[in-house]
């Protein structure tokens, strides 16, 4: 059986990282299956990319379409075209697609509009907030795929109300597996945490990461934003994706200030190294939100709402939309109510992958 997996963002790199190990050790159990990795380039910065694949241990990508960035019509036309000529190419068993990026949606339409089968990893997800772009890719690509790899039992509800539950099989999140399992390595090489300048590691300090168009494109409430971070009392690393360092730049916003401390985007086991010795999490980022849970550490989280609402649980997550509550919600008490196990136990790329033996 041949996969074929369509990946170019950040997150979807991770979630690759765990499907690949799975897929290595369906091998070595006897199954005849074929990779295939086709990076879309939308995430080409060496720290948003290349390090991900060397760090991960994933194989280097067959297929680098490079696409780069554009408006989202451009974007995503420009991966569809490409997409569609490798899969012909390739003519997979399954195309698999994750999350809810342009690279998803591409993907998808590819590959359906071929006839040929596709199954989404990470199905089901709702912000109900339609003014989300993901939220459009996830929807149009919910409906049209042909198996929905639900992560939790909430996801499955969601396809359920919109009709699609003989194609779901909730599997668990895959990237709790790989979150899990890098957390453990992390904890035994202090060499992979990497703070920014002025954050003390044996002191009390805050990760923080702010990415999304919502928060970042609006001048005015960037600055509320930044001016929350830097009033807090408790040393902020202030993990900067380019949209950010880009937009606080045209806004005239300095960064690094009061409580901020700056540094570039960690590699995936730095930052999961950052996040678990630290007393909690800000962030605007739904696969942040997850890992600081499965971690056991407190979130708070610059929206108004949230796919993974399991992390709303007991305060271990809390959604907030002003440079006030962001304050307050920050600065609360360490959480002490346990936690269940919403994600799964760290085999979800291992059920994944079956279900595609299981409906191939």
């Amino acid at each position: 059986m041949k996969i074929l997996s369509v990946v170019g963002a950040r997150p979807q790199f991770v979630k690759l990282a765990a499907i690949s190990r799975a897929i290595a050790r369906k091998r070595e159990a006897g199954e005849d299956l074929e990779h295939v990795i086709v990076h879309t380039g939308q995430h080409y910065d060496a720290g948003m990319s290349d390090v991900f694949f060397n760090d991960l241990q994933i194989p280097e990508a067959d297929f680098n379409l490079a696409i780069g960035s554009a408006q989202h019509g451009a974007q995503t036309g420009r991966m569809l075209e490409r997409l569609e000529e490798v899969i012909l190419e390739q003519r997979p068993d399954w195309t698999l697609v994750y999350g809810d990026t342009n690279s998803t949606l591409a993907g998808t339409l590819a590959a359906v509009k071929q006839h040929l089968p596709v199954a989404h990893l990470e199905a089901g997800l709702r912000s109900f907030n339609r003014k989300m772009p993901e939220e459009i890719n996830r929807i149009v690509t919910d409906h049209a795929a042909d198996l929905l790899l639900a992560p939790t039992e909430v996801a499955a509800s969601h396809l359920d109300n919109e009709g699609l539950s003989r194609r779901t099989v909730v599997t668990g999140d895959v990237m709790a597996d790989i979150c899990l399992t890098v957390a453990d390595a992390a904890r035994n090489d202090p060499a992979s945490l990497k703070l920014p300048g002025g954050i003390d590691p044996e002191s009390p300090y805050l990760v923080a990461t702010i990415h999304r168009a919502e928060n970042t494109d609006d001048p005015n409430k960037l600055r509320r934003i930044i001016d929350g971070l830097q009033a807090l009392k408790t040393p902020v690393a202030l993990f900067a994706h380019p949209r950010l360092v880009d937009r606080a730049s045209k806004a005239g916003l300095e960064l690094q200030s009061g409580m901020v401390k700056l540094s570039p985007p960690a590699p995936y086991p730095g930052l999961i190294a950052a996040v678990q010795r630290s007393v909690g999490v800000i962030t605007d980022s739904g696969g942040l939100q997850k890992e600081s849970f499965l971690l056991q550490i407190p979130c708070t989280t610059v929206r108004s709402e949230t796919e993974w609402v399991e992390t709303l649980q007991d305060d271990w997550n809390i959604l907030v939309s002003d440079s006030d509550s962001l304050i307050s919600a920050a600065s609360r008490p360490f959480p002490t109510a346990p936690q269940g196990v919403p994600y799964g136990r760290g085999d979800a790329s291992e059920k994944a992958i079956q279900a595609l033996l299981d409906f191939s």
